[in-house]
C-alpha cells in the first residue's frame, strides 16, 4: 500500500511532512473502483491523517477521520482557506491539473473572516429567493421532457440522458440563463472538465471559458436584471464587483450541478440494485429520502476537497501539520470513519454527514436544501413514469469514473417497458 514517493532514502524529510516516504498518490483503478478499502487501508497504516501525493507528487495531507475533519473545518484560525499560504508553490506548474481548484482567485471559496462572511452573505440571500415549490415544479417538468425523449425506446443510459442534464437545466434557469442551446452546453462541458477533468481535456482553458461565459452573464444581468439568482447578486447593497460576483457564481453553478447528478445517479443505482428499496422502484415515496440520505453517507458525490491550508505549526490526529501545509478534507472517508459506525450500519435516518462540508465554508443555506428538491424531484419522477425500471447490466460490472474527487458512475443503462408520447 506504501509508494516510495519523489524523495531517495537519503533525502527523507522528516516524519512530521505530508512528502515522507510512505506517503500514499491518490491515484490508480484501486483508487478509483473501491476507495472504501483504499480509506480503510490508509487508516490502519496511518491512522486519521495521511501523508499522500497529488497530481505532479505534490505533497499533502488526506484527512481521513470524522472528528479531525470536523476539528478542522470548525478552526479557520488554524486551518484557513486562503491557498496563497501553501508552502508548495515553488513546485507548482502553471498549467498543473488541480489549478482550477487551488489557484487563488478572488472568490467567496478563497474569503476569510468577515469578507468571507459578506460574500457568503450574498449568495445565502440570492439563492433564499429560489421558492422550492417552484424548482420542485420546474424539476418536474424538465424530468418530464428528459424522460419522453427515452420514454418510447424501453431503454436509456440515465447518467448522460437524465442525471446529468437535469439539475444542468434546472441550475442555470436559476441563475438567468437559457435552459438549453449550444451556449449552455458549452457552459456545462467546461464546468466538468475544469471540476473533474478526463484523458485529453485541458482543465485550466475550461476553467477560462467559464468565467468568459459568466462574465458576459453577469454585464447582461446589470443592463436587465430579472428574477433569478445572478439578478440578485448584482443588485445586492453589498456591491459586489463584476469579477466577484463571477467567481462566485462558478463556485454556486459547480456545486449545484456535478454533485447533484452523481447525487441523482448514485442514488439510482442504489434503488435498483439495493433489495431493502424494492418497493421504491415501484414508485414508494419514503424509501427515495432514505435512498437519498444514506448515498450521502456512503456515496457522496464529492468525496475530497482541496482544502486547507495550515495557518501555523500545529497538531491533527497526531501527526505534525507544518504552516503553509496543505489538507484535503476527506469527506467520503470521514463520513465511513468507523468511530462512526462500529458494527458498519449506517443509519439512513441520521443526516450529520459532512458531505456538505462543516463550519463556516460549509456549503451556504438553502443550498442544500435546493440540491435536495433538484434530486428528490428527478428520482421520484423517474420512478414514478417508469415504474418498472431495471437496470439492464449486471450490477458488479457498473464502473464509477476515474476521479478523486467526485463519486460518480461512467453510465448507468436501464430497461423499462415502453412508454407512448
Amino acid at each position: 500500500m506504501t509508494d516510495p514517493g519523489p524523495f531517495p532514502a537519503h533525502q527523507a524529510p522528516p516524519p512530521g511532512c505530508p512528502a515522507h516516504t510512505d506517503a500514499v498518490r491518490l491515484a490508480g483503478l484501486e483508487y478509483q473502483q473501491t476507495p472504501s478499502q483504499m480509506y480503510r487501508a490508509l487508516r490502519r497504516e496511518h491512522g486519521a491523517v495521511a501523508p499522500v501525493l497529488l497530481d505532479g507528487d505534490i505533497p499533502a495531507w488526506l484527512v481521513l477521520g470524522y472528528h479531525e475533519v470536523a476539528q478542522v473545518t470548525s478552526h479557520d484560525e488554524l486551518f484557513a482557506r486562503d491557498s496563497r499560504r501553501w508552502n508548495q508553490w515553488d513546485n507548482i506548474p502553471p498549467d498543473w491539473p488541480l489549478m482550477p481548484f487551488v489557484g487563488y482567485q478572488p472568490s467567496v471559496l478563497f474569503t476569510e473572516g468577515e469578507e468571507h462572511r459578506r460574500r457568503a452573505g450574498v449568495i445565502t440571500e440570492a439563492l433564499s429567493g429560489v421558492d422550492q415549490f417552484e424548482l420542485a415544479r420546474d424539476c418536474e417538468l424538465i424530468a418530464d421532457e428528459l424522460i419522453a425523449r427515452f420514454a418510447g425506446s424501453g431503454q436509456a443510459e440515465l447518467m448522460t440522458s437524465y442525471a446529468h442534464a437535469l439539475p444542468m437545466r434546472a441550475v442555470v434557469q436559476m441563475c438567468g440563463m437559457p435552459m438549453s442551446g449550444a451556449d449552455t452546453q458549452q457552459l456545462v462541458d467546461d464546468l466538468r472538465i475544469s471540476l473533474d477533468a478526463a484523458e485529453g481535456d485541458d482543465p485550466v482553458a475550461a476553467y477560462g471559458r467559464v468565467g468568459e461565459r459568466l462574465v458576459r452573464l453577469v454585464q447582461d444581468k446589470r443592463a436587465d436584471p430579472g428574477k433569478d439568482v445572478t439578478s440578485r447578486m448584482v443588485l445586492h447593497p453589498a456591491g459586489l464587483s463584476d469579477e466577484e460576483i463571477v467567481q462566485d457564481l462558478i463556485s454556486v453553478i459547480a456545486a449545484a450541478q456535478q454533485p447533484t447528478a452523481n447525487w441523482i445517479c448514485n442514488a439510482l443505482r442504489l434503488l435498483l440494485t439495493d433489495e431493502r428499496f424494492e418497493l421504491s422502484v415501484s414508485g414508494g415515496r419514503v424509501s427515495v429520502g432514505e435512498a437519498l440520505n444514506e448515498v450521502l453517507w456512503l456515496d457522496t458525490p464529492t468525496q475530497n476537497f482541496i482544502g486547507r491550508w495550515a495557518v501555523r505549526d500545529t497538531q491533527l490526529g497526531g501527526r505534525q501539520i507544518r504552516a503553509g501545509d496543505c489538507l484535503v478534507l476527506g469527506l467520503a472517508a470521514a463520513n465511513t470513519d468507523p468511530s462512526l459506525w462500529p458494527e458498519g450500519h449506517v443509519g439512513a435516518e441520521n443526516a450529520a454527514h459532512l458531505s456538505f462540508s462543516n463550519g463556516e465554508h460549509r456549503c451556504p443555506y438553502p443550498a442544500p436544501l435546493l440540491a435536495d428538491v433538484m434530486a428528490r424531484t428527478a428520482v421520484e419522477t423517474l420512478l414514478e413514469r417508469l415504474p418498472d425500471l431495471v437496470l439492464a447490466v449486471d450490477p458488479h460490472t457498473l464502473t464509477w469514473r476515474s476521479s478523486i474527487w467526485m463519486r460518480g458512475l461512467t453510465t448507468l443503462p436501464v430497461r423499462f417497458t415502453p412508454v407512448d408520447g
